[in-house]
């Protein structure tokens, strides 16, 4: 048989206790990007003399692949005494990588608020902290949701890389199952399965908060 059902529903509870683990690793890993990202884009900003440092530091990142950066914090750092188990590796990795990605998404949308804007702040004699906080960051965030839900959608899709440090993901826990029953076709096909509705749910739930980040600034 190409397909067996039975050993499909069999598995299927297998697969969703690790879909846990992989939807854990995304969130932990996109919540660290998206805040390491507006502090490296904010940083950028208010102490210039840091722009030059920042830039090499993303482009280094942005350049080089992700597995790359997983092996070397899991298997380098401990030689600097920095001793991380797997799971937690993988989703430092995951994060510094994309923070990368979303400093920039944060930088345009910095650069695209109108320079009165900063100049008014400065006028009314208002500290850099309350410009960001209060003015500046409220404005930037409803236009830049969009990428910042690729980057999400696209993180999702990154985790089965952490099987290479034997975190029991989607696709290792999927692995380990065809090695030891010699069937693949169910678990891959399942794996992908799950990772297309957490994309799709990712995908709605961002589109909705992209609606609501809207109506209030309509209002």
């Amino acid at each position: 048989m190409i397909w067996d059902w039975a050993f499909a529903f069999e598995i299927i509870p297998v697969l969703a206790r690790a879909a846990i683990v992989t939807i854990e690793a995304t969130v932990l890993g996109f919540a660290i990007a998206a805040s390491l990202g507006l502090v490296l884009a904010v940083v950028r900003i208010a102490v210039p003399w840091t722009g030059w440092t920042i830039s090499v530091l993303v482009e280094l990142v942005r350049s080089t692949p992700l597995l790359i950066q997983i092996f070397f914090i899991y298997f380098v750092f401990p030689k600097f005494g920095v001793v991380l188990d797997a799971f937690t590796a993988g989703v430092l990795a995951i994060g510094i990588h994309y923070a990368a990605y979303c400093s920039e998404v944060y930088r345009a949308g910095f650069d695209n608020i109108h320079r009165g804007q900063w100049e008014a702040s400065i006028a009314l004699n208002l500290s850099q902290w309350t410009t960001f906080r209060d003015i500046i960051i409220p404005q930037v965030i409803p236009p830049i949701v969009p990428a910042l839900g690729n980057y999400l959608v696209a993180l999702f899709k990154e985790t089965p890389l952490l099987s290479a440090i034997a975190v029991l993901e989607l696709m290792q826990t999927a692995k380990i199952i065809g090695s030891e029953t010699f069937r693949y076709t169910e678990p891959i096909t399942l794996v992908g399965l799950f990772f297309l509705a957490m994309s799709l749910v990712s995908a709605a739930l961002i589109r909705s908060l992209e609606g609501v980040l809207n109506r209030r600034t309509m209002r």
